[in-house]
């Protein structure tokens, strides 16, 4: 697999991809053309990239760079999260980070509401 990403970063996605049991054969990628911004580079090229994951039935569509390789990569990393969301729950990166800023954000409100108003 070459992304066009630094070998660290491509290394450490095939990783994480291998400690969630997902392989590349269970991948079926296509490409599209994208859409919006990007001008003329993006309507011309199908930079798009769409992954279905067949065994859990996951499918992403990633547009995010203008290049199909980055895509490529963002798409899969996309991926693996879906995974660890479904296989740990409450505990995944993504679950504590949404848990942390609602708590900040219920911290925020009460120090609001006790300020006096002038």
């Amino acid at each position: 697999m070459d992304f066009g990403v630094t070998q660290k970063k491509q290394d450490e996605l095939e990783k994480r991809m291998a400690s969630l049991g997902i392989e590349e054969k269970d991948i079926e990628e296509k490409f599209i053309r994208s859409s919006g911004p990007g001008g003329q580079h993006v309507n011309k090229t199908a930079s798009c990239v769409h992954l279905k994951h067949v065994p859990s039935g996951h499918e992403i569509k990633m547009q995010r760079e203008r290049s199909q390789g980055l895509n490529r990569y963002y798409a899969r990393k996309r991926l693996c999260e879906l995974m660890e969301n479904d296989k740990l729950g409450k505990k995944s990166s993504q679950a504590l980070k949404a848990d942390k800023i609602r708590k900040q954000k219920q911290r925020r409100k009460r120090r609001s509401k006790q300020k006096p108003v002038i």
